[in-house]
């Protein structure tokens, strides 16, 4: 689990968003699970502003509706008898839920009881009287500081605590920075009238973003990183022992907001996991926080224990002695791309050449496309290693190793023997990797196992889709 060093990307500042940098990597987590998501903050501080402009930059079909004010046939319109299968039927309007994508339901914690009741299985099963929204994505709402947690100077009075039940479907908690909080820049772009009004469009990036990032999660999420799923479990376990209660459902929420922002942000980082963390603790919706103390103790036991499994990985990985083990490894225990290219540079350095050569020729067309956990730098150490043996351009020197006629290498005929046999895409890239050997003057002890090998990596790739 390392650390990534690269310049920073702002998506939100593409669609006119300011003062939620510190919390992007949360609000981007919460885009690509899909998951519920809940902003606190004191007026005028851009929750309705963020979540709207989200659903014009992704296109969305978006409904915004107060829950101070809405009434039931709001959501699901007026209701007639189904003369057909003898029910009910909805009249729907452009302002009923059920071919929406996204909804945001604003001022949650000034709902009355019954509709917090209705709306519960709207945020947790994405259903209405029992009637599923097969178009809804994405469940947002927002919220003032509940009464219980007032330190300001404004009176939220009619702020109530949110049921607990409701408040452990939301996902991730997102805390709206006010002015006091922002950067001089952050309260210039802020202040700034020029955008008023406008639909937010980043010409497409950051929905591009989000099916990109979502598709890697979907494969992902199937065989979610160890590292990863011991953070969460310590983690949670931590804070329950410190007599924060976290739920087991949370647990699993938990894991996938670290999973969708360790993709996000293409590494998984101390800082990153630490505001996963404090961005899903739900007792801020009902003023009853724990303490800094609390979440600092249990995440710093969370990353030390992950930590600890991230190097047993690269232990494993290293000591594996099949090449196509080593491959099977990294697809699936590797903990980042920074650890990726960590696990590719110690390969490369530690392994015998015709062994490190015969991986990077196999895997360096799937690092290239972005289809294996190694990042830029490891591709860059495979395609040093692979290249000259994927375009061979030379000729075969070695005259003090012909044969005593001179007429004829002797790996030529060692070469010769293995690919009797061979056939179609095998047998032509055994020609390509063994040919490029003698223009490169690799000696191969064993070439019929390294062929081996090298197929048994591109065969791996082909089933897992990776090529």
């Amino acid at each position: 689990m390392a650390k990534k060093s690269s310049k920073k990307v702002s998506y939100l500042s593409g669609i006119g968003v300011y003062g939620f940098d510190r919390l992007e990597p949360v609000i981007l987590a919460a885009l690509v699970t899909e998951d519920p998501m809940l902003l606190i903050g004191a007026s005028g501080t851009g929750k309705t502003f963020l979540l709207n402009s989200l659903s014009e930059a992704l296109m969305l079909e978006h409904r915004h509706y107060n829950a101070s004010l809405i009434s039931f046939d709001d959501l699901v319109g007026f209701p007639y008898p189904d003369q057909d299968n003898g029910g009910v039927k909805f009249l729907e309007t452009p302002a009923t839920v059920w071919a929406a994508e996204s909804v945001l339901i604003d001022e949650i914690s000034r709902c009355k009881p019954e509709h917090q009741n209705r709306l519960f299985s709207l945020v947790h099963e994405r259903r209405i009287q029992g009637i599923s929204l097969p178009k809804l994505r994405f469940r947002w709402a927002a919220m003032n500081p509940c009464s219980n947690d007032q330190a300001g100077v404004e009176d939220y009075s009619g702020s109530e605590p949110l049921d607990p039940a409701l408040a452990d479907r939301f996902a991730l908690f997102i805390r709206a920075a006010d002015w006091g909080e922002l950067s001089n820049d952050e309260r210039l772009k802020v202040a700034d009238p020029s955008g008023e009004g406008m639909i937010a469009d980043d010409k497409g990036v950051l929905k591009n973003c989000i099916e990109q990032w979502r598709k890697d999660f979907r494969t992902r999420v199937e065989a979610c990183p160890e590292t990863v799923l011991i953070y969460a479990a310590t983690a949670v376990s931590a804070l329950n022992s410190a007599n924060v209660r976290i739920s087991p459902r949370r647990s699993r929420l938990l894991t996938r907001s670290l999973l969708a922002a360790s993709i996000v942000a293409g590494n998984s980082s101390d800082r990153l996991f630490r505001i996963i963390l404090e961005s899903s603790i739900p007792q801020v919706c009902w003023g009853v926080e724990p303490s800094i103390e609390s979440v600092s103790a249990a995440h710093r036991v969370a990353w030390d224990t992950a930590a600890q499994t991230a190097n047993r990985w690269l232990h494993t990985f290293m000591s594996e002695k099949s090449l196509a083990g080593k491959l099977a490894i990294l697809i699936d225990q590797c903990t980042s791309p920074d650890a990726g290219s960590q696990a590719i540079a110690q390969l490369i350095a530690s392994e015998p050449r015709e062994r490190s050569t015969a991986f990077a020729f196999a895997i360096y067309p799937a690092a290239v496309i972005n289809k294996l956990p190694v990042g830029a730098e490891g591709v860059n150490d495979l395609g040093k290693v692979a290249s000259p043996y994927l375009s061979t351009d030379g000729e075969i020197g070695w005259q003090e190793r012909l044969d005593k006629k001179g007429t004829q290498h002797p790996d030529f005929t060692k070469y010769a023997q293995t690919l009797v046999g061979l056939s179609g895409g095998r047998g032509e890239r055994a020609k390509q990797f063994f040919s490029a050997c003698l223009v490169e003057k690799l000696v191969l002890a064993n070439p019929g196992e390294i062929e081996v090998q090298i197929n048994s990596c591109v065969d791996l790739l082909r089933e897992r889709g990776l090529t």
